[in-house]
């Protein structure tokens, strides 16, 4: 996948196309972001606007931009037509509004926006090094950002991007990182619980949008916990000075602090050695049955090799897909078939020590098509934060050409207890309008859903059988072609959804 090159473009934006908020992107007042048909645009004010003409005027920020580190963005010329409702109040969904807007902005779109608890330990990690390898590189330039948050980076397969260019401002000297407790509390206190304590950050992340608090962490590093790295400085330090420092005004701090002598060389420091302390962490989840499941799933190389050759088909019947959901991905296998024949995929796995090898995997190899997530399926992402729509669910970002639903339906219909009619509808709700749906049943005398039915009670599941699956299957669209693996256990199904 190619980074965008966006250039100094002079496409207009139609004012036929609808423009939207990002309903995520409300809490700086200065800059606002919306779409547009298939671009993204951000909004700046008269101060924002200054800000970033220094920046794109800068000597560290342009080779960010080219190396694709920071998403590609362009500010669109004073000529170009901008649709009105790009400056009025109306589209405000807070009903703040803002009297004018002074600059707008064309970013890169990403190609699917995931959230920090639906990443691996590696993933949060290797975003938290961009995220300081950018202010490194901004500090001395005189520019800092305003934000420490986790949800500033996307991904482009398995690369890092920053993607909250109105996060960037002119550093005052004296004034500490505004984005210091931010990052504490989405990359630095996750990746510590996983690294010192083996502890699953993803369940605290998705449970506060805010993230950590010090208060929450510090009760877990007590005794000789105290003095594992970082925990000192940015636990225990970082809460007392947080404390003492609620009853004062930030001006107040900020003039302490100017008064200490704190310097731009001491806030390099700080972020140097927090990257330190972050490439020292590390966590390998523990290994599970499924990490082998290649070996241990029960296909023979007939199974396999007809398989393969009916999802490639499947996947290559029709235009080019735009997106794959490879919906309980385990070692990729798929995701990589599908990502041969499509722009991008995304591979979703229960398991979080099979995910975060995926991905170290595909990092070691530039993989730029398939992005890895950690998700259960049976409980997928929700929204979150404002009104619930912040942070969009994962039903609301997914919307495929294709979704591969391989070995996955045994395992929510049996596994944990799922209605089988259930199961097919929220499959179908993945695939956009005229797309595809590639899903295979294990019948109930396969070894796997034997293993499976062996620890319920009988009689559980009687509607688990093929021709009933078929049934729901032909509710939601047209059975265009079906297959029997050699074993004669197990069925795939390519079907097509309404157009």
């Amino acid at each position: 996948m190619a980074i965008p090159d966006l250039g100094r473009s002079t496409r207009p934006i139609s004012s036929d196309v609808e423009l939207r908020a990002e309903p995520g992107s409300f809490r700086d007042p200065a800059n606002r972001v919306f779409h547009a048909g298939n671009d993204v645009l951000r909004a700046l004010d008269e101060t924002a606007a200054q800000h970033w003409r220094e920046l794109a005027g800068s000597t560290f920020f342009p080779p960010l931009l080219a190396a694709g580190k920071v998403c590609g963005t362009e500010e669109l010329p004073a000529g170009a037509q901008v649709p009105p409702a790009a400056t009025p109040v109306g589209v405000d969904p807070t009903g703040v509004g803002h009297p004018a807007w002074a600059a707008v902005l064309r970013h890169e779109r990403i190609p699917f926006v995931s959230h920090p608890y639906e990443w691996s330990f590696a993933m949060l990690r290797d975003a938290a090094l961009l995220h300081l390898e950018i202010l490194r590189a901004a500090l001395p330039a005189g520019f800092t950002t305003k934000d420490g948050s986790a949800y500033n980076l996307q991904w482009r397969g398995v690369e890092p991007v920053f993607i909250d260019v109105g996060s960037f401002a002119p550093l005052r000297d004296g004034e500490p990182w505004a984005g210091y407790r931010q990052f504490c509390q989405t990359l630095l206190y996750p990746l510590m619980l996983g690294a010192h304590l083996g502890l699953d950050f993803r369940p605290w992340l998705r449970a506060r949008i805010d993230g950590i608090e010090p208060e929450q962490m510090a009760p877990l590093f007590r005794g000789v916990r105290r003095l594992l790295p970082g925990v000192p400085t940015h636990v225990h330090l970082h809460g007392s000075v947080q404390r003492r420092s609620a009853a004062t005004s930030t001006a107040d701090v900020r003039a302490q602090l100017r008064a200490a002598g704190y310097s731009r060389e001491l806030a390099l420091a700080t972020v140097r050695g927090i990257e330190k302390l972050v490439r020292r962490l590390d966590h390998r989840p523990t290994a599970t049955h499924w990490v082998d499941y290649q070996r241990t799933c029960g296909y023979s190389g007939d199974d396999r090799a007809v398989k393969e050759r009916f999802v490639t088909a499947a996947l290559t019947c029709a235009a080019r897909p735009r997106l794959v959901l490879d919906l309980g991905a385990n070692d990729g296998r798929y995701a990589r078939l599908a990502a041969r024949h499509a722009d991008y995929v995304v591979a979703v796995e229960q398991d979080p020590a099979v995910l975060d090898r995926l991905y170290r995997t595909l990092r070691d190899e530039g993989e730029r098509r398939v992005l890895p997530l950690v998700m259960d399926l049976a409980d997928p992402s929700p929204g979150g934060g404002w009104r619930g729509v912040e942070r969009a669910s994962f039903a609301a970002r997914a919307d495929a050409d294709t979704v591969l639903a391989l070995a996955l339906v045994h395992h929510l219909a049996i596994g944990r207890n799922v209605p089988l009619p259930e199961v097919v509808s929220c499959l179908a709700g993945y695939v956009a309008r005229g797309g595809r749906l590639v899903v295979e049943f294990v019948h109930p005398d396969d070894p796997m859903a034997a293993r499976l039915l062996a620890n319920k009670p009988d009689g559980l599941f009687p509607d688990y059988r093929r021709d009933a699956f078929e049934a729901l299957l032909a509710a939601h669209g047209t059975v265009t072609d079906r297959l029997e693996l050699p074993s004669g256990t197990r069925t795939l199904y390519r079907v097509a959804l309404g157009g």
